[in-house]
């Protein structure tokens, strides 16, 4: 069975985001091309929606569309003056979220979290929102736990994004849970983005482009990721690229926004999520495969990372069979 996803366009959508679920959700497919979501947009009254740049967007549907979503997806959007202002969510947006239905999945994108946070979704649950605004949510609802720290939050049935790309991410989470790795994958390369970027990572706050641009880091982290299962120091990867350890870590940093080591750590993990979702290998050939060398340091990571030994994760978080429900 496919899976309805409704996106909510609200007056002030970012075009750019309003077309993120679609672009991600839509590249995920089973073998035969079949696609796994079926995604559809919608205004309040099927209105033309006036966008943050210079046009409308008109689409084909109204608000009853989210009574039978499976997942609901609020796109950026501007927040209005009257939300920033009082905490007050406008009545006829109030009255679309009213109708969602219990079960379905609800997912906001960057400012949406204001709208969730105003109808009182969030109260008592960690959220994020863009690093520029976090404060504010913050300050206009206390009860929300807000961490500005983070590309996405999942707390089971509500999730919420960073700014910009963390949208990408949270929409291959999604097909992650739903789907698995591979599936997740394989749509990130349809879509030319990185598979995988954990929930965690630090939003990229005033993150300056790197001045020396003639040299990049970017053929030795194709090196690395080619190489996983050999052991690999910050040392090696500074001799591949030819730079200094002092260099290498300071281009490093501006690419990339963490460490060499940091970043090398979370590629061996996310290549041993990847075995253990879609082979049969044992724990200790995965451990091999992604140069943690033996399985209790496998196990120590994904305890500190995940909260799961490696075989509790497989259990958890196998795909589903082709064509079973989402």
């Amino acid at each position: 069975m496919v899976h309805r996803v409704a996106v909510l366009a609200l007056d002030g959508v970012l075009p750019l985001d309003l077309g993120i679920p679609a672009r991600v959700l839509n590249e995920a497919c089973e073998p035969d091309g079949t696609r796994l979501y079926s995604v559809a947009t919608c205004s309040i009254g099927g209105r033309p929606v006036r966008t943050h740049e210079d046009y409308a967007i008109v689409v084909d549907h109204d608000e009853s569309l989210l009574e039978s979503a499976d997942t609901v997806v609020i796109a950026t959007q501007e927040p209005s003056e009257q939300l920033l202002a009082t905490g007050d969510l406008p009545d006829d947006v109030a009255a679309a979220l009213d109708r969602i239905g219990p079960q379905a999945r609800i997912v906001s994108l960057c400012t949406s979290a204001f709208l969730l946070a105003a109808a009182g979704l969030l109260d008592g649950r960690r959220a994020t929102t863009h690093w520029a605004l976090c404060d504010r949510l913050a300050r206009l609802f206390p009860q929300v736990e807000v961490d500005p720290n983070v590309l996405f939050v999942d707390n089971g049935r509500i999730l919420t994004s960073a700014g910009g790309a963390a949208g990408i991410d949270l929409c291959l989470h999604l097909v992650r849970l739903d789907h698995g790795a591979a599936v997740a994958a394989a749509a990130a390369r349809r879509c030319v983005v990185a598979p995988w970027r954990e929930g965690g990572q630090a939003q990229f706050i005033e993150h300056p482009v790197p001045q020396d641009t003639d040299r990049s880091t970017s053929a030795t982290r194709q090196w690395v990721l080619d190489n996983l299962a050999q052991p690999i120091t910050l040392e090696d990867m500074a001799r591949r690229a030819h730079m200094s350890v002092r260099t290498f870590t300071r281009r490093f940093r501006s690419e990339v926004g963490s460490s060499p080591q940091k970043w090398l750590a979370q590629q061996r993990l996310a290549h041993a999520r990847l075995l253990l979702e879609t082979t049969e290998l044992p724990v200790a050939r995965v451990a091999t495969a992604c140069g943690f060398g033996d399985p209790v340091a496998l196990r120590k990571h994904f305890y500190a990372k995940v909260g799961l030994s490696p075989l509790a994760y497989r259990r958890a978080h196998r795909a589903p069979e082709s064509g079973a429900a989402s």
